[in-house]
């Protein structure tokens, strides 16, 4: 399983709640990243852009450091390794639907 979690960092207000710093962790698959924010304690229900290639969650800095002390991997927010992460799966995308169009 290999999840990541970016260094976006960006401070903002979610709620009534107090101002944050949020990042966004992301993983190769759905199933992977849904795995692995049961063990941030993280909600289903809170996942960002569900289903596309750029679905996420939007982490607290809390929730970033345990999740890289949990095994997440580091990448830059809009850097090589997210935009190569997008490519496959995109790529994965492209080759499931031409798949299912050609049986």
């Amino acid at each position: 399983m290999t999840v990541y979690v970016d260094d976006m960092r960006r401070r903002a207000q979610v709620g009534r709640g107090r101002p944050a710093i949020w990042s966004h962790l992301q993983a190769d698959t759905t199933e992977e990243l849904l795995e692995f924010t049961s063990l941030l304690g993280l909600d289903p229900k809170w996942i960002q852009k569900a289903g596309t290639v750029i679905e996420h969650f939007d982490v607290t800095e809390t929730k970033r450091r345990l999740a890289v002390q949990l095994g997440a991997v580091e990448i830059a927010y809009g850097g090589e390794e997210s935009r190569a992460l997008i490519r496959r799966k995109m790529a994965e995308r492209d080759a499931a639907k031409k798949e299912s169009t050609s049986g």
